[in-house]
């Protein structure tokens, strides 16, 4: 800690500098456990340095995403709790960044709040480190943003960004696609991290029971299933690209099933899905119930229980549940690659 910086000034205004060093200082202990053979530098510098290992790469390509939490932070406001978000941050991130195939290498978050809780600050900062943990990614840095009178006191914003890499010939593009091609789902552990400001609505959050035990949510409290963090899914299908021929991966992020699988679907074909194969999980049929929504608009806005969707050949479908069950992933198919001018059909 900088014993010397601090300005009676600068926190008069509501900016308290030492509460800054105090916080980096109590989440170290969680950032450690992230640390990968590439890191160069401790967290605290003005930039964060890894070391790319080209081993094995013939065409190395960097792939980056970024994401925020957006207003499930809300949930964790109203919860006061705070270390389970960095987990959906990191997941938001890497999970685009697997589509293409890419290992992620590398994150680095971003909070802004109204006033620097540092004990806050280093739980959201454990969530982070969570996830980094569970995709392999090694948290090289970040920055918190005292803002007083642009947040609420006791609200903050939460994104980040990754970076990976992936051999060049091994991008997954969707040039290999046919028909008859079989699409596999990985389960979701539920909302994930889109379509929060409807669930806000419908439940009208911020005057409701959320921890109370809910009988159509299994026995759970709303507050605990909505904070329930996104699945990070870099590890199964790392293992899966090591054995089989991906075809094509999607996120399955706002917009649903109707925006994400369509885009990794190449023109003249179009995925179709059995309806009655997705398994879904009790928060949206709760969620329609409550919210008297369309099975169209649900399936337009949430993953419905679906976190990510692979696509492989016939030939390939039972090594890859295989594979993928054997890395803890409940995976089962939920339809198959047609050719066809309509991007998706769900019947």
């Amino acid at each position: 800690m900088n014993e010397i910086s601090m300005s009676e000034s600068y926190a008069k205004a509501g900016v308290d500098i030492t509460a800054g060093y105090k916080a980096v200082e109590l989440m170290k202990q969680h950032i450690a456990k992230t640390v990968t053979s590439g890191v160069c530098s401790d967290v605290g510098g003005f930039g964060g340095l890894f070391e790319l290992d080209l081993e094995g790469l013939k065409k190395p390509v960097l792939v980056s995403g970024t994401d925020g939490v957006g207003t499930k932070l809300k949930i964790a406001f109203l919860m006061d709790k705070h270390d389970t978000v960095g987990i959906d941050c990191v997941a938001m991130c890497v999970n685009d960044i697997i589509c293409a195939g890419a290992k992620p290498l590398f994150f680095l978050d971003y909070i802004a709040c109204g006033k620097n809780f540092p004990e806050k600050i280093a739980d959201i900062v454990k969530g982070v480190c969570e996830g980094c943990v569970q995709s392999g990614a090694a948290l090289i840095g970040g920055e918190t943003a005292e803002m007083p009178g642009f947040y609420p006191i006791d609200e903050y914003d939460l994104a980040g960004f990754s970076v990976g890499v992936v051999d060049k010939d091994k991008i997954i593009d969707n040039k290999k696609m046919k028909e008859g091609d079989v699409i596999i789902a990985l389960p979701s552990t539920g909302v994930h991290s889109n379509g929060f400001s409807l669930v806000r609505k419908v439940f009208d959050v911020e005057n409701a029971d959320l921890k109370t035990p809910v009988a159509e949510l299994g026995g759970k409290s709303l507050g605990e299933t909505l904070l329930t963090p996104t699945k990070i899914y870099v590890k199964p299908v790392l293992a899966l690209l090591d054995a089989v021929d991906v075809k094509a991966i999607s996120h399955i992020t706002g917009g649903g099933f109707y925006e994400n699988i369509p885009r990794s679907i190449p023109d003249g074909f179009g995925a179709k899905i059995d309806k009655a194969s997705v398994k879904v999980l009790p928060i949206f049929d709760y969620l329609a119930k409550v919210g008297n929504i369309s099975e169209r608009d649900m399936f337009n806005t949430y993953n419905m229980g679906v976190g990510m969707s692979i696509v492989v050949a016939p030939e390939d479908v039972e090594k890859s549940l295989s594979i993928l069950k054997e890395a803890g992933e409940d995976a089962y198919v939920i339809g198959e690659i047609v050719k066809s001018d309509t991007k998706i059909e769900i019947i």
